[in-house]
């Protein structure tokens, strides 16, 4: 069995269709899906439905996925243990980071710890959406990931092979660009269902589109709304909403110069607004002797 079979397995999970899994792993289709085929003779039981669209696990792929995860975090990790004892690598602290966090939080954070201690090391990033950060680090392939967490919107590290600790806040708020006197949202919410609003939408892949489902499940958040674009990037919905083409929920972090230079105003009253958390999650096995120094500084920071 190829180990490599193990990674096709988990991008087509992820992405849901053997045409974008086969484009992320940079190979065709038709030989993707022979190495799925041969993973399925390997185990000895179909792994996929493929009459569904997105293609589903079947019962036995659901009971094989989390034995892939673990197998392919387990490999990584003792590659890791074995190139540091070998000493064929240089110190590295592997970072994942959703692309809002990675932009307005993670430099400033970084520097801060510095601060306190020195890492010697070498900071590695990967600034992702949140579905792909989650496989990165339930493979073994980083260390810590950075990322928006909510109390009622769930992932796939709230496990106890995990842990976390928060390391700042953070709020979720509607903005809309400014109408023509600049003093009101062109777009506001709630719309009415005789005029919707356009919605400029987080897509599956989000890690904020979570939070909003999970944070607005007990309110009307759809009413009044059509969704007219998505994205699973924040940057790119701000950006969007700056050329008037919607409203759209951005964390505070990220619009706040907006708000300040009035690009962009709120399109909802302040109480609305959705707390939020920014966590650092790491495996509870034990790390690096660097990135175990880095979690010591922190837990003294937090």
């Amino acid at each position: 069995m190829d180990a490599a079979w193990l990674e096709d397995f988990l991008a087509l999970v992820d992405c849901g269709g053997f045409s974008r899994a086969a484009e992320q792993r940079g190979i065709t289709q038709p030989a993707f899906s022979r190495r799925i085929r041969a993973l399925e003779d390997w185990v000895g039981a179909p792994l996929f439905d493929r009459d569904l669209q997105p293609v589903a696990l079947t019962a036995a792929g659901a009971r094989f996925r989390p034995v892939a995860e673990e197998t392919l975090r387990r490999l990584f990790q003792g590659r890791e243990a074995a190139r540091e004892a070998g000493r064929m690598a240089a110190a590295t602290l592997r970072f994942a980071a959703t692309q809002a966090l990675s932009l307005t939080f993670f430099p400033a954070w970084l520097r801060m710890v510095e601060t306190a201690a020195p890492l010697d090391a070498t900071i590695h990033l990967t600034a992702a959406h949140m579905s792909a950060c989650e496989q990165m680090m339930l493979r073994g392939e980083v260390q810590f990931l950075l990322c928006h967490h909510h109390a009622r919107a769930t992932n796939l590290l709230m496990t106890e092979q995990f842990r976390s600790v928060m390391l700042g806040a953070d709020r979720l708020l509607a903005v809309s660009a400014p109408d023509r006197d600049g003093s009101a949202p062109r777009f506001r919410l709630p719309g009415a269902p005789a005029a919707p609003v356009p919605l400029l939408a987080f897509s599956a892949e989000s890690g904020m589109g979570r939070i909003l489902a999970g944070a607005q499940a007990d309110q009307d958040g759809a009413a009044g709304l059509r969704t007219a674009f998505t994205s699973h990037l924040a940057s790119v919905l701000v950006a969007m909403a700056r050329d008037a083409r919607g409203v759209t929920w951005a964390p505070l972090s990220l619009v706040a110069q907006d708000l300040e230079r009035g690009s962009l105003v709120r399109a909802t009253h302040a109480d609305r607004d959705i707390p939020i958390e920014i966590r650092l999650y790491r495996p509870r096995v034990r790390q690096s002797p660097p990135a175990e120094r880095l979690w010591a500084t922190i837990a003294r920071q937090a």
